[in-house]
């Protein structure tokens, strides 16, 4: 058989649901960002029951209670926080707001899934670092181009098996589609979203710490500029970051808002992995000019060339593992010291940054 059909590490067996129907209850509150539906539908997926959905505005309620018709629509947001059969809160509220929102989840007992990036300052961090250590719940983060990408989950593999050896440097590419006539204002003030490399780069530097092992990293340089989008003033439409983690792995990566309208779909996404015995390739959402879409995984190292097409293969055990770390108060899923320091360095590489139009105008 050709090489690049085929090698021994093959992706494990797709995980299965963790408990039955009715074992563990989650709720939906905060529906500000279209990521709560894969938030949702991931839980689901493993096994948990979705009970509620409340939001102040009527048409995101209308539209998530048409997707899950059994969940009950609660009339505020403390009626999901006194039902002590809800274990878990997953939000996607105004960015800015879910730290807020976290800890009035952890003040009642509950664990909160909040989707990235966590939370926009480091006083927000403090304070949810000391509300987890007082309550010892849970801020759990939806780092979804790693967590719910099945290409990601595959390359964690990889390298878990030492398909590359060490892994001694990432570089990430995270273009998204603008698409303004169906964003919120808050999406374009900086208050609210955080800026761009808080916003989506918070993916990247994530995804930096998992596959490269560490635990703390710093940031040596980080720039953002607003190139073409002088109606939006507070608008990051380009940004990037370089980093050097506590082992001495690097990263660089690249995010910005110009995917052109040609691509198929919302951005070509990749990520580069480089370890001492080979490399790694992930094209997660497009394989330029082919019809296979997405989902690919390119492996080259000692022994030969390899290609993967992972889509449906591997599915998302992150969740399944979060339900059980919320029962058994575990962390498989993700340790909150991953969580945190993610959330940590997006945070501190928006603060950093060059502002490049600055220099340039």
């Amino acid at each position: 058989m050709n090489k690049t059909e085929y090698s021994d590490y093959m992706p494990r067996e797709k995980p299965k649901p963790v408990v039955r129907p009715g074992e563990f209850m989650f709720a939906m509150v905060g529906l500000d960002h279209g990521h709560i539906g894969g938030m949702s539908t991931g839980l689901q997926e493993a096994g948990a029951t979705l009970k509620w959905i409340y939001d102040p505005d009527p048409l995101k309620i209308a539209y998530y209670s048409r997707l899950y018709p059994d969940a009950k629509i609660a009339s505020c947001e403390e009626e999901v926080l006194q039902d002590k059969e809800v274990s878990l809160i997953a939000s996607a509220t105004i960015t800015s707001k879910r730290c807020e929102l976290g800890m009035r989840v952890m003040d009642a007992g509950k664990d909160y899934f909040t989707d990235k990036a966590p939370l926009t300052t480091l006083t927000q961090l403090e304070l949810a670092k000391q509300k987890v250590k007082e309550t010892g719940r849970k801020y759990a983060v939806y780092y979804s181009e790693r967590l719910h990408v099945e290409d990601a989950v595959f390359a964690g593999q990889l390298i878990q098996q030492g398909a590359i050896g060490k892994v001694i440097q990432t570089i990430g590419m995270g273009p998204h589609r603008l698409n303004p006539s169906t964003r919120p204002k808050w999406f374009f003030q900086k208050e609210y979203y955080g800026g761009i490399l808080c916003d989506i780069g918070s993916h990247q530097i994530e995804q930096f710490l998992y596959y490269t092992g560490a635990t703390d990293a710093f940031i040596t340089h980080s720039q953002i500029a607003n190139y073409s989008h002088p109606e939006y003033p507070e608008l990051d439409d380009f940004g990037d970051a370089t980093l050097v983690a506590d082992n001495g792995a690097t990263g660089y990566f690249r995010v910005d808002w110009f995917t052109p309208d040609g691509l198929s779909t919302w951005g070509d996404g990749r990520t580069f992995i480089l370890g001492t015995d080979g490399y790694i390739e992930l094209r997660k959402y497009v394989n330029i000019g082919q019809r296979t879409g997405g989902g690919h995984v390119y492996l080259v190292n000692q022994t030969g060339e390899f290609v993967y097409d992972v889509k449906g293969k591997v599915g998302y055990p992150y969740f399944g593992q979060l339900i059980l770390d919320c029962l058994n108060r575990t962390e498989y899923a993700m340790t909150q010291e991953h969580a945190f320091k993610a959330a940590e360095l997006c945070v501190k590489a928006q603060m950093q940054a060059v502002k490049l139009t600055k220099l340039i105008n």
